[in-house]
Formats: C-alpha cells, sequence, structure tokens
C-alpha cells in the first residue's frame, strides 16, 4: 500500500437503513451509526469521502424489490450512492495515490474501501467542477442525444425539469440546437428560475390547470422531441402534442419513484402514435454507453465557457444525508442535491 500522511480515525459514521418504507420517506427510516474506519485489504483502496449526492433511484432502491440493474438496500446496512473521495490508501504500484480524488458508488458514509478498479478518477482538467461528477448529466446527455435525438430547430420538452436530470437536460438541449424549450415542475419558485436562469422559454406547473393545455399553449406548433423523466399526465400530454416524427426519451418515472413504486403504467393512444410516427424509446444509461463517448469533453468545454452550469443544492455533514433525500423527493430543491461529509 502506497502510505498516506492524512490521519485515520479509527471510527467514523455511515447512514443505514433502519426499515423499508411504505409511501412517504422519513427520517425513522434511517440510522446514523458509528463504526471502525474499514480496512483495506490486497489491491483495495481506502478513500475518505468529500462529497455525495442523492437521486430518485435511491428511493426505489429502498423496496424489496426495486426492478433496477442492482439489488436492493438491506435493512440494517449502509446506504450507497454517488461520492467524490481523496484517496488515503492504494494499492502499490497501481496508477493511484494518496490524495487523488476519485468517483464511486460508496456514498452515504465517511469513509470507505473499495478495489481499485472500481474508482474512477476525477480530473478537474476534464470537468472543472467535482460537483460535475455527481450529476446526472450522463443521464441528461443519453437522454437528449440518444433519448430524444434534439436535433437544429427543434422544440423540447423536458419534464422534471428543475432536478438534477431536467437542469442539464434543458441546456443539452439549448446547446443541441433546440430553438424552443419547454420544462415541467411543482413551483413558481422553479419556474422562475428555469426561465430566468437557465433560459426555459416556457413551463409548465403541476398541480395547476390540466398539463396538456398548459403545454398547448407553451407549444402551439408541437413538440419534435421529449425527455420524459416523469411519466403519468405529463407523458400523455407530450405524446398528444408530439409532432410527426417526434422521438421521445422515457429517461425516469418520478411520477411513481418518489413513492417507491416500480411500475408506472400509462395509458396511451398507439394508434396516433403509430400514424404520426412518433418514437417512444425506453432509456437505461447502462444500455447506452457508447454514447458517452463525446460527454466528457463536451460538457467541460460547455463548463469551461460558461455556456452551461450545474444547479446544486448543497447541505453538510453525514447527519443531514437522509434529510437530502428526504427533501429532495418531496420536491424541495433544484438541481443536483449534495451532501458534504
Amino acid at each position: 500500500m502506497s502510505p498516506s500522511n492524512i490521519p485515520v480515525p479509527a471510527t467514523h459514521r455511515e447512514v443505514r437503513l433502519a426499515s423499508r418504507p411504505q409511501g412517504a420517506l422519513k427520517t425513522a427510516h434511517f440510522t446514523v451509526a458509528e463504526v471502525p474506519v474499514p480496512q483495506p485489504g490486497p489491491g483495495q483502496v481506502l478513500v475518505r469521502n468529500r462529497l455525495m449526492s442523492v437521486a430518485a433511484s435511491l428511493r426505489t432502491l429502498m423496496g424489496e424489490q426495486a426492478g433496477l440493474p442492482m439489488p436492493s438496500f438491506e435493512v440494517g446496512g449502509p446506504l450507497s450512492a454517488p461520492a467524490v473521495g481523496e484517496v488515503v490508501t492504494a494499492p502499490g504500484g497501481g496508477s493511484l495515490r494518496p490524495g487523488d480524488l476519485v468517483s464511486h458508488w460508496a456514498g452515504f458514509r465517511e469513509y470507505a474501501v473499495l478495489a481499485a478498479d472500481a474508482v474512477q478518477p476525477v480530473d478537474l482538467t476534464v470537468l472543472p467542477d467535482p460537483v460535475a461528477y455527481l450529476s446526472q448529466g450522463a443521464s441528461a446527455w443519453i437522454g437528449v442525444v440518444r433519448g430524444a435525438e434534439v436535433r437544429d430547430g427543434d422544440t423540447v420538452f423536458v419534464s422534471g425539469a428543475a432536478g438534477g436530470l431536467g437542469t442539464l437536460a434543458g441546456q443539452f438541449a439549448r446547446q443541441r440546437g433546440a430553438v424552443r424549450v419547454i420544462g415541467s415542475t411543482s413551483s413558481q419558485r422553479k419556474a422562475d428560475y428555469l426561465i430566468e436562469t437557465l433560459g426555459y422559454d416556457a413551463v409548465v406547473l403541476r398541480g395547476a390547470e390540466p398539463i396538456e393545455e398548459q403545454l398547448r399553449k407553451a407549444a402551439p406548433d408541437g413538440i419534435d422531441a421529449v425527455v420524459d423523466n416523469v411519466g403519468g399526465e405529463q407523458l400523455r400530454a407530450a405524446l398528444a402534442l408530439a409532432r410527426p416524427g417526434a422521438r421521445v426519451g422515457l429517461i425516469g418515472a418520478l411520477s411513481a419513484q418518489v413513492s417507491g413504486e416500480i411500475t408506472a403504467p400509462v395509458e396511451i393512444d398507439t394508434y396516433a402514435l403509430i400514424v404520426r410516427g412518433v418514437q417512444l424509446r425506453g432509456i437505461s444509461g447502462a444500455r447506452h454507453r457508447d454514447a458517452l463517448a463525446e460527454y466528457p469533453e463536451t460538457f467541460g468545454r460547455w463548463l469551461r465557457e460558461g455556456s452551461v452550469t450545474v444547479p446544486h443544492t448543497r447541505l453538510s455533514g453525514i447527519d443531514q444525508a437522509p434529510r437530502a433525500l428526504i427533501e429532495l423527493l418531496e420536491g424541495h430543491h433544484i438541481g443536483t442535491v449534495v451532501v458534504e461529509l
């Protein structure tokens, strides 16, 4: 192991799943435990986590049957989430050195031991902000490039536009040539942010008048491309306004995910979609990694130019991690939600 000058305490804290939630997530579903700092074995790296992020998919993983290509969290065991941390010790002869920043999936704890090949270097010359490594930028990119295939001149609708994925998807769509970008969100405060700060042309509000009526006013000539992160009524409305040849990328199902559901049924008129040649594509990042070839360099360039930002909310302390996830699911925050550990 490569030595480190970073002092390591005897114990650290980790967030565990206390019980499987039924319905709304509460603080009682979590516990913060103080446990010994794990010791790395051969081929493993010890990382001091500095930042982690939370997303709606974590709520799904708290159910007994997640329906995702990863196992559900175990009751009594630590949760996990994307994190960025500092290497404390690393296997000798490898490329990692103490002090290196790396990203991985072992958040919700202050220290983590992982296989050296399970962490990825954080290169701030590529993406200049560590938060960008914790963002849903890759999913937003795949949704825009592969799902909706946004093109020059498109009118684009992004559902769930104020979340970690939506705040980036709208900006990516504009960079890809969209001439009109419309989003949906849950409050006027978020709508104002989307329009005034992120450059959305119009926003429809969930819980106001019917989404389809609002969308018809915002897109009177129809919609060419959809990045759908919500499903439900918002997806139905987008399909009703889809122009001939429109592309619809199904990226998330927040209408169901926030309560832990693993199904999100939507009634659609398949005949109308066939007649108009509308394409629906269920997009999983794991199946479209080839679409990410240009992503880091392009995203990094946009960040350095200032043409794209990573909106985020930051909380401090591992004890705030449960609150961060609960408040994200309740719709309190804009953009990526990160916790300083």
